[in-house]
């Protein structure tokens, strides 16, 4: 099964919970904002600015969800970065969404070990029971985007997910409905 389009691009999903790509960008680090004051509290603990710009890309996806082409500007622009340097970050890792993703972003791991636990029915129960279809897309009610990552580091324990910033190990096909009921 291929990564799909996942964190590293993709198709935009209608009602985004967060944003759409056609929305007008407003900036996140304004004059006063909290986003700025957390940034720079942030950035008077790195020796360069540079150095904050991994911390600066979290606060932006955590006000709007995910990373736009505006908003890597903005940021490149807030530490004196260029956008180049800064989309290459964002597209380097998978953390970071550069489209809007569901309320819930389920992470499954498909390594060889979780491979040889089912992790690929894992995939697909989670692909069917969310409404998602495919990869990195989302489910119509904008609530699930489901993706494959290489490790959770939880080799011992497959298949684990991730759900947002929640673990969950052991996970199984038959476990889904559970899991989703948790996080609808």
């Amino acid at each position: 099964m291929s990564h799909g389009p996942s964190a590293t691009g993709g198709a935009a999903l209608q009602g985004a919970p967060h944003g759409h790509h056609d929305d007008p960008y407003v900036s996140v680090f304004t004059a006063g904002s909290a986003p700025l004051a957390k940034l720079d509290d942030i950035l008077s603990r790195y020796p360069t600015r540079q150095a904050g710009l991994l911390p600066a890309l979290w606060i932006v996806q955590d006000e709007r969800g995910w990373i736009s082409e505006h908003a890597m500007n903005e940021v490149g622009d807030v530490l004196g970065l260029t956008a180049a340097y800064v989309k290459g970050v964002v597209t380097f890792y998978t953390m970071y969404h550069q489209h809007p993703v569901g309320t819930w972003f389920i992470q499954v791991c498909t390594t060889s070990c979780c491979n040889c636990m089912g992790a690929e029915d894992v995939v697909k129960a989670f692909l069917q029971q969310t409404g998602c279809g495919e990869l990195g897309l989302t489910s119509p009610d904008g609530k699930y985007t489901v993706i494959e990552v290489e490790c959770l580091g939880a080799c011992g324990f497959a298949t684990p997910i991730m759900v947002n910033d929640d673990f969950i190990d052991g996970v199984s096909v038959e476990r889904v409905p559970e899991i989703l009921k948790k996080y609808c």
